[in-house]
């Protein structure tokens, strides 16, 4: 509790935290809430398939290594970006799949965005929905948490804006027609309407910067990954929603 004291000014009460899911019509929230109507459920079974394939020269599948994700991958998501002891920083589960790739398949890392690490981000987080976010914070990631805390705070781009104006705030209030919610992170990767496909929290995140007029960071960042741990730590306690569907 003392490690995180610092960041508790961001946090809004318990009792008015919010997902995106609560701004949404009922028409959106009824294909998140239907597995037929989900067009998420398209990326997690073709996640699925990838889980059990043998890839790279190791001529080894995910499921070798670990088995049925049902039980195996259960709050893996949840617990995400979680402190590597090799990088000695937080990782993202999509850079933590990668690192399985790499190291133990002996495959090439998927691209960022690409359908296949976008469907197995998607099976791994479907394993953990309705599980309460619970980030770790500790000396190790107290660091990357006050950095991502800093990202979140900072006037960025042309437009001079904080991520904390609008979503601390300012939620709740319309923004060019559209609600502004206050950001919680419950639902990635989710389908989002606007792009007509899946997209990881990064590219919501690089869509927001780009919004200000600011630079986008690149994928994989450490700004990025430091941004998802504090959002992802500000949303601790709140059910997983993977994949969610949003406007």
């Amino acid at each position: 509790m003392a490690l995180a004291a610092s960041a508790f000014a961001a946090e809004a009460p318990s009792a008015d935290r919010k997902s995106g899911y609560d701004f949404m019509s009922r028409e959106t929230r009824a294909m998140q809430d239907d597995d037929t109507a989900n067009p998420g459920l398209l990326w997690v079974l073709e996640g699925e398939t990838l889980w059990s394939r043998k890839v790279g020269a190791a001529g080894r599948a995910c499921a070798d290594c670990h088995g049925d994700a049902r039980t195996s991958m259960k709050g893996v998501a949840a617990r995400h970006p979680a402190f590597d002891t090799v990088k000695g920083r937080p990782v993202t589960l999509e850079q933590r799949i990668n690192q399985c790739r790499t190291d133990r398949q002996q495959a090439p890392p998927l691209a960022w965005e690409s359908r296949e690490l976008l469907a197995l981000t998607a099976f791994v987080a479907r394993q953990s929905r309705g599980m309460p976010i619970d980030i770790a914070i500790d000396p190790r990631t107290q660091p990357f948490l006050d950095a991502g805390r800093a990202t979140w705070d900072r006037r960025q781009g042309q437009l001079n804006l904080a991520c904390s104006q609008c979503h601390d705030a300012n939620w709740g209030r319309q923004l060019a027609g559209n609600v502004i919610p206050q950001a919680h992170p419950t639902g990635y990767p989710l389908y989002r309407l606007e792009w007509q496909g899946l997209g990881s929290l990064e590219r919501r995140l690089r869509g927001c910067l780009a919004g200000i007029r600011a630079e986008p960071y690149d994928f994989g960042s450490p700004e990025l990954v430091d941004l998802e741990l504090f959002l992802m730590w500000r949303a601790r306690g709140m059910p997983l929603e993977a994949p969610a569907v949003r406007p």
